[in-house]
């Protein structure tokens, strides 16, 4: 069963009339529903059509191609959420093909661009090509989206210095030079966070946490919800064993380096990751959005490829065909494909050769690819483009 969330690409043996096809399918399917599927016709390219061996391989190989375009484009379409903060009316206005919605470009007057994959090529020649551009779509996507990531998580982890309790934020922009003794040979000043429910016993305890410290010299600095920051003065010499007494009693000892210099530094720190950041979300706002328009392209061309691939193994020569688009109901996806398979069911004999008493000709030609036309589900050729949410 299609899915309900996908436009279908048809194809069937051109028959001379493919505008009649098309008015009286139109006419069936809108005769179904209150609200019938968009349709439009699908021009399908006269390729070179090459040996029967070569589309079997092409057969093989255009599946493995379909899932790596499809996944490009929707990694795309990620990444635009992401940028946008999952805003639909934002995405809306980048989810473009040449500048138009995804169902206009579709369903009003699709063709073949001859001038970038003319139709003079083989058809190996045209997927290589397909695939060629494709990948290089996706190596630029990774690399932009890698820089960004990087310049993001940067400028995130310097914002998380700014945050946080007193135990772990940077006391860049809290302590100033007063709060420290001028430099000395044999003492310090070290910096010690307090837990809120521990200050009393601070108070009572910081000057015999160990010999050397300096007798009340302890004075707050400041203070939020969970802790108080005190600098206390102790000689260098009993450093390492302060610091380890701290830890027992639970009080925390911050480690700081006075410097005027530091705050300046880190503010300009962060105007340069943060202009750095801002660059490259627009500069990757801007690659997705023509990336998107240029991979969905290479989407649609391929998956047409596919169709007509599949034509000539299915209907075989002369490789002459009409296709349709269709943009299902999602509530009335079964009424549109039973309509699908009434209106196309005469092609069932010549789509499986084993429904005609007079197929001995076929069967030859057929072959050991026999259960591969076999393999159908519908007397139709059908593939299908994924909707894009927003």
């Amino acid at each position: 069963m299609p899915s309900d969330q996908s436009t279908w690409l048809i194809a069937i043996p051109h028959d001379g009339d493919s505008e009649g096809t098309l008015q009286e399918l139109h006419d069936k399917l809108s005769a179904q529903s209150k609200v019938p599927p968009s349709l439009s016709q699908l021009p399908i390219p006269s390729f070179k059509t090459g040996t029967l061996d070569s589309l079997v391989a092409l057969s093989e190989d255009l599946p493995k191609q379909d899932t790596f375009f499809t996944a490009t484009v929707a990694k795309t379409v990620d990444t635009l959420r992401n940028l946008l903060n999952n805003d639909p009316g934002k995405l809306s206005q980048h989810i473009l093909v040449n500048e138009r919605p995804v169902d206009n470009y579709l369903l009003q007057g699709w063709r073949w661009n001859e001038g970038r994959y003319g139709v003079q090529r083989g058809l190996r020649e045209m997927l290589e090509a397909l695939s060629k551009e494709m990948t290089s779509i996706d190596n630029v996507m990774k690399t932009k989206l890698q820089n960004y990531n990087l310049a993001k998580g940067s400028l995130q982890q310097m914002q998380r210095k700014k945050t946080g309790n007193l135990s772990v934020r940077s006391l860049v922009d809290i302590v100033r030079k007063e709060h420290f003794i001028d430099e000395s040979e044999y003492m310090e000043t070290q910096l010690v966070a307090v837990p809120k429910n521990l200050v009393k016993e601070w108070n009572s305890k910081y000057e015999r946490l160990t010999g050397f410290v300096v007798p009340r010299s302890s004075q707050l600095i400041t203070s939020d919800s969970e802790y108080s920051l005190f600098a206390v003065v102790i000689f260098k010499r009993v450093h390492d064993e302060f610091i380890q007494k701290c830890r027992e009693n639970k009080f925390i000892a911050r480690e700081f380096e006075f410097s005027e210099d530091l705050l300046e530094k880190q503010k300009e720190e962060i105007v340069a990751a943060d202009t750095t950041e801002k660059e490259l979300w627009t500069e990757l706002l801007q690659v997705s959005r023509t990336n998107f328009s240029e991979a969905f392209q290479i989407l649609v061309h391929l998956k047409v490829l596919h169709l007509f691939v599949e034509s000539v193994l299915r209907y075989g020569l002369p490789a002459n065909y009409v296709g349709f688009i269709i943009k299902p109901e999602p509530k009335s996806i079964k009424r549109t494909l039973t309509t699908l398979q009434s209106q196309f069911e005469y092609l069932g004999r010549r789509s499986n050769p084993n429904k005609s008493k007079s197929s001995k000709t076929t069967e030859e030609f057929a072959g050991e690819y026999q259960n591969l036309l076999e393999q159908e589900f519908f007397d139709f050729v059908l593939f299908e483009v994924p909707w894009i949410t927003l």
